[in-house]
């Protein structure tokens, strides 16, 4: 990085030498003021978008950024009526790892309460939605807007179609444990 600095100050120098020249020979005249903005502008805009590589050792990522990007889009299989068991009281592991989740993945789009972010509230959803609705809108996305008329309704009240998040069954039925928890349930 210093010696991509270094390469620019002494380009640099060789426009700065020709700006003070430009200067010192039309002190005072509008247009050369106006030429010389021009010329520092252009001289800001080739040191703003010096298009260098990094050195190696800037470009590396940890191996979890590398997962994160590399990973493929993984859609769950259709979860049917009944097939998911709520208990009460809550599993407060469960609740915490959703939590975990929500904050991860869901937070930038979805508040805690009924207030629209990007996607709606989650507040009373549990009380609004089915459990497996719930969890085939966080598993199976292009599923449910393809044919699920609420989840349609949804995408044109938002305008902003939900990402794939990748979460597997166990992990939305975690997230589901979280919502429910959020809506009251002890």
């Amino acid at each position: 990085m210093l010696n991509n600095r270094r390469k620019i100050l002494l380009i640099n120098k060789r426009y700065a030498y020709l700006l003070l020249i430009n200067l010192q020979l039309n002190i005072m005249k509008p247009k050369s003021l106006l030429a010389t903005a021009f010329l520092l502008t252009g001289l800001s805009i080739l040191v703003a978008c010096n298009n260098e590589q990094k050195p190696a050792a800037e470009n590396t990522t940890t191996p979890a950024q590398e997962t994160a990007t590399e990973q493929a889009e993984v859609h769950g299989t259709e979860i049917k009526p009944g097939e998911i068991e709520l208990t009460t009281p809550v599993n407060k592991e469960w609740v915490t790892y959703g939590k975990s989740i929500y904050e991860m993945k869901c937070q930038s789009c979805h508040k805690l309460t009924d207030e629209r972010l990007v996607g709606p509230g989650w507040k009373d959803v549990t009380k609004r939605r089915e459990p497996h609705w719930i969890m085939n809108m966080i598993t199976n996305v292009d599923m449910m807007l393809e044919k699920d008329p609420e989840a349609q309704k949804l995408l044109e009240q938002c305008l902003v179609r939900m990402p794939n998040q990748n979460l597997t069954k166990d992990e939305s039925r975690r997230v589901l444990e979280f919502m429910r928890s959020n809506d009251g349930v002890k």
